[in-house]
């Protein structure tokens, strides 16, 4: 079954750079087409404004009052008729003064306004030729006439000017476009390289058996691969875990079914005290493995965090009931947490501390975290019995020992305590108690991380 996915990161990265490669050149295009085409305009309107200027240095006024000019213009093509450059003068009361080149035509000029410095536009006077005309009006010297001074080009010229280098521009970005998008497939291809690594990396976990991902990879992706390697350690230890308890517990009901088969072979007479016997002993085996097994699967769900305050004080409310006569006392740091599950402390604490009231002389003293440190932990669970000798404290620890069999139980407790402290990183110690004079516990448990 394929399991569900957002889409594909490399698609997700390269819309992102398209999207970014084509609104930074549309705006980089749209600013170089806008200069570009501005210093082209104005360059051409340069000209005409030399020719411009050109005209009003050699206009004069002759005798009758009429305009001439005391030098002829220097550009041919004023000459030469429709050859798209013109020039006109224009005064109120007296005929045009046009160029030659504009033949029969006459340039329009709008003298109901005054244009003391040179005044640009565009005109579409001439049906089949656009033009760019500057004009100025002016009055000379000896003359009361205000004269129009008009100057006209072909917008031929600019606009295939401003064409040419709109094409460049279009190629020049078009190829820009496409080298920066493959660019930016090459950057995700080679910048995703390493995740395709550790996908053939954990392919390889499945066909070849290897159980860690050793490639060298970039700092980036190395913490998911250590993650990866300490889940991988993780799952084996559960594994591990798991197969040994199996064997344990196949182990340990091996003998009972063993005796109980022998015994209904044999038709022994006793075969009912046998069964009742070593189905007490597999009972015992179970508990303590489901403990066990209980206790792993709660650690493997996540971070665990219990207070041992009030842990204590509900195994001791539930511990006085049945041991009435005796005295329990409470001191230490309440507030103290560890990293394990609620109910598998309340399970070592109720062991420790029922055993305790069990084989205890009547008093029962519990502190919590006597020392507070950086460090684990510690619960001292104190009574003042007939404790245990130096000898015994280890074998105590082993399933089913018993020092008093004259009290019931199923020598699981203290074996029970150890199992559960060690698959959360705690420990167990055993020594005498220095107030009670009894047996001293002392379980230590990883604290809960703040």
């Amino acid at each position: 079954m394929t399991s569900p996915h957002t889409g594909s990161l490399s698609r997700r990265m390269m819309f992102i750079a398209a999207g970014w490669i084509v609104i930074l050149l549309s705006l980089g295009g749209f600013a170089l087409d806008r200069t570009l085409n501005g210093l082209v305009q104005r360059n051409f309107d340069d000209q005409l404004s030399y020719m411009l200027n050109a005209m009003v240095a050699s206009a004069e006024i002759d005798q009758y009052g009429e305009i001439y000019f005391n030098r002829p213009l220097g550009d041919q093509r004023f000459l030469e008729p429709n050859s798209g450059l013109y020039w006109q003068i224009t005064g109120k009361g007296h005929e045009d003064f046009p160029s030659r080149s504009l033949w029969d035509r006459t340039l329009q000029v709008h003298a109901a306004h005054t244009d003391n410095q040179p005044h640009a536009y565009n005109s579409n006077q001439f049906a089949t030729e656009p033009l760019r005309v500057m004009e100025r009006s002016i009055y000379l010297p000896g003359s009361k006439t205000k004269w129009w001074f008009v100057v006209a080009q072909s917008r031929a010229v600019v606009d295939d000017q401003i064409a040419e280098i709109r094409a460049i521009l279009w190629w020049s970005f078009l190829v820009l476009g496409l080298g920066l998008f493959l660019m930016a497939g090459l950057q995700t291809w080679y910048g995703l390289g390493p995740l395709r690594r550790v996908r053939l990396a954990i392919k390889r976990l499945r066909t070849t058996g290897t159980n860690r991902v050793t490639e060298p990879l970039p700092l980036e992706v190395q913490p998911l691969v250590e993650e990866l390697n300490a889940l991988l350690a993780h799952t084996e230890k559960q594994a591990e875990e798991a197969r040994t308890h199996a064997g344990n517990l196949a182990h340990a009901l091996k003998t009972p079914l063993t005796v109980v088969m022998n015994a209904a072979t044999a038709k022994a007479p006793d075969l009912s005290d046998t069964v009742i016997r070593e189905a007490a002993v597999m009972r015992r085996q179970v508990d303590h493995h489901l403990a066990r097994a209980r206790a792993v699967g709660r650690r493997a769900v996540g971070h665990s965090r219990a207070s041992v305050g009030e842990s204590v004080e509900a195994v001791l409310r539930a511990v006085t009931r049945l041991y009435e006569k005796t005295r329990f006392d409470l001191d230490g740091n309440r507030a103290a947490e560890v990293a394990i599950e609620r109910q598998d402390l309340d399970e070592i604490l109720g062991n420790l501390i029922e055993n305790a009231a069990k084989y205890g002389g009547g008093s029962v003293f519990v502190t919590i975290d006597p020392d507070p440190k950086s460090g684990p932990c510690e619960i001292w669970i104190e009574d003042d019995g007939m404790g245990i000798p130096d000898e015994e404290r280890i074998r105590i620890f082993d399933r089913g020992a018993r020092l008093d069999t004259g009290k019931p139980g199923t020598g699981l407790g203290l074996a029970i305590v150890r199992d559960v402290a060690e698959i959360y990183g705690g420990s167990v110690e055993l020594a005498e108690s220095e107030d009670l004079g009894g047996l001293l516990v002392k379980l230590r448990l990883p604290r809960a991380r703040a």
